[in-house]
């Protein structure tokens, strides 16, 4: 079983919008034997909380679950679990690393994944409120994401 485990700092905006959307995009490629999908953040401040209700919306606007999703850290124990870890910011890459001494292999800028995009790193829309760019980035990075682990590990 391939693991993803996307990262952003609370986990209650960015990491659980892509969670959600990858979930279901793996299971409408009929692909969850092979896919395993998780968040988490870099900080503590919401261990255990639903996503945002800003994520949420978006969520529920498109018809994407987010049942059983609750706000967790990441621990260097995620590091030795997951075989993607998709970073939402540069500040959250610096974090994990860190935290693991990992080696940048494992390791995902979510938009290296969107390589054509101006951005280079996911806005966080728990400052910005723009959870439609958000999601929009988050429906065509777990796309590519998808591609890219057929290519490598499927």
């Amino acid at each position: 079983m391939i693991s993803v485990l996307f990262v952003c700092l609370g986990n209650i905006c960015r990491s659980p919008m892509a969670e959600a959307i990858m979930r279901h995009k793996v299971s409408a490629a009929g692909l969850e034997s092979s896919i395993r999908v998780d968040s988490a953040g870099t900080g503590d401040w919401h261990i255990g909380h639903e996503p945002h209700q800003g994520t949420k919306e978006k969520l529920d606007e498109h018809q994407v679950s987010y049942e059983g999703i609750r706000a967790r850290q990441f621990t260097s124990a995620d590091f030795d679990q997951f075989d993607y870890i998709v970073c939402m910011d540069d500040s959250n890459w610096n974090n994990v690393k860190k935290l693991t001494g990992a080696k940048e292999e494992k390791l995902i800028k979510f938009m290296d994944l969107l390589p054509e995009h101006e951005l280079r790193e996911v806005p966080d829309p728990y400052y910005t409120g723009n959870f439609e760019q958000v999601y929009d980035l988050m429906e065509a990075g777990c796309e590519a994401l998808i591609l890219k682990i057929r290519s490598e590990k499927l």
